[in-house]
């Protein structure tokens, strides 16, 4: 029983001392330094550190005009398939595919066959019915005939002179003729053919005026007007002008666009139907800057913007919008009308950071802090990410030297 009690005492004072152990030396050992130590000592050394050297170019604010830009294609203002009204054999179809013909122009001639003796046939019947309605207002001025029979008399006259005119209509319509002026697309019939009423003779298309269709998104219908001078740049590089002639009032059930129309003049008929053309209409005009494409970065919402430097050397992004490109850059609206863009070394530095600008070109002037009138938008606060440099082994990002930012080249999007 003693042993007992002996062995237990030594299993018990072997786990005190196995606890007590573990915190012998605790207070020599240091936590490790958590996420916002780590961000705070990395703010301080980049305090201490010296500004990014960086390139800066002031550029000044442009009139310029918005367009909206959609895609359409030209079409021809009529297209008409003339048909026959009267059955009958083709004898004449003086013209072929792609022949001009002016209004009223024969296409096709059918045959005459009994039209021109019911023609005489009529006429006869006309001469007699005539003679029997003046035959009877004799006979009533005498006292022999009833009014009765004189209101007879007269209906057989105007029967058989609208009987004269059908007649000599069917005659007409043997010539079936141009409706207007215009190409001859295509021919449906030949000579010897036998046609019956509502058969195609020939297509005809107006080719003067052309017009240039296509639709708009309902953000852009609001800003068009009736009369605006539009542009449209044919595929084969042509470029054709004329006014805005029809803006649709009911937009398309599955794409929730709106149709346009602009007439263009094409009295030469230079110009074919459905060519695909980029169509441009300015709508307003805004003040704009030329940027290189290769300046633009995203922010954290991945909008495009450009980072600029204030009056104070501190860093400022603005958003931006395109409003089109050309060869030598894109024009941009959104940046203050004098803004220091930063044109080397924009991807090193943070909205935010204060930096030691170079101006090119000798410009004194770095732009103003805050937005002048007639930019349309503000300078975002600074909460950017962090520079691209790799973190030392404590976890802290070295500071950058202050002549990194001149040996960069210009840097494209992030």
């Amino acid at each position: 029983m003693r042993k007992t009690y002996i062995t237990a005492a030594l299993i018990g004072i072997l786990l005190a001392a196995w606890l007590i152990s573990g915190q012998i030396g605790q207070d020599s050992l240091t936590n490790p330094p958590s996420l916002a130590e780590l961000k705070r000592e990395q703010q301080r050394v980049q305090a201490d550190a010296a500004p990014t050297r960086v390139r800066v170019s002031v550029i000044q604010a442009a009139e310029q005009n918005r367009y909206i830009t959609v895609r359409g294609k030209t079409e021809n203002k009529r297209t008409v398939d003339v048909k026959v009204e009267l059955p009958g054999r083709v004898v004449s179809r003086p013209v072929e595919r792609g022949t001009a013909v002016e209004a009223n122009e024969l296409l096709c001639q059918l045959s005459v066959e009994d039209r021109q003796a019911s023609l005489a046939e009529a006429r006869e019947a006309l001469n007699q019915a005539r003679i029997e309605y003046e035959g009877a207002l004799s006979l009533k001025q005498r006292g022999f005939n009833s009014q009765t029979a004189i209101a007879g008399a007269k209906a057989r006259l105007a029967a058989a002179e609208a009987n004269v005119n059908r007649r000599q209509l069917d005659l007409r319509k043997i010539n079936v003729r141009a409706p207007f002026a215009g190409i001859v697309e295509d021919v449906h019939q030949e000579i010897g053919d036998y046609v019956t009423p509502g058969d195609s003779c020939a297509t005809v298309v107006d080719l003067g005026p052309m017009l240039l269709r296509g639709r708009v998104s309902e953000q852009d219908v609001i800003d068009l007007q009736l009369g605006t001078p539009a542009t449209g740049e044919l595929s084969n590089g042509r470029v054709v002008e004329g006014p805005l002639t029809f803006i649709g009032q009911q937009s398309d059930p599955n794409t929730r666009t709106y149709a346009i129309e602009i007439q263009l003049q094409n009295s030469d008929h230079s110009l074919r139907s459905g060519i695909t053309t980029e169509i441009r209409i300015p709508v307003e005009n805004v003040l704009a800057q030329r940027v290189s494409p290769a300046l633009f970065s995203l922010d954290d919402a991945g909008s495009i913007g450009i980072r600029t430097v204030n009056s104070d050397n501190v860093v400022e992004f603005y958003n931006v919008d395109i409003l089109f490109d050309d060869n030598e850059g894109a024009w941009v609206t959104g940046l203050p009308n004098r803004a220091a863009i930063i044109t080397v070394g924009q991807e090193l530095v943070t909205a935010g950071e204060r930096v030691d600008p170079i101006f090119q070109s000798n410009q004194p002037m770095p732009a103003q802090r805050s937005t002048e009138p007639g930019a349309t938008a503000k300078a975002k606060p600074a909460a950017p990410p962090q520079r691209p440099v790799q973190p030392d082994s404590t976890g802290i990002h070295p500071p950058l030297s202050p002549n990194v930012g001149a040996n960069v080249g210009a840097g494209g999007p992030r």
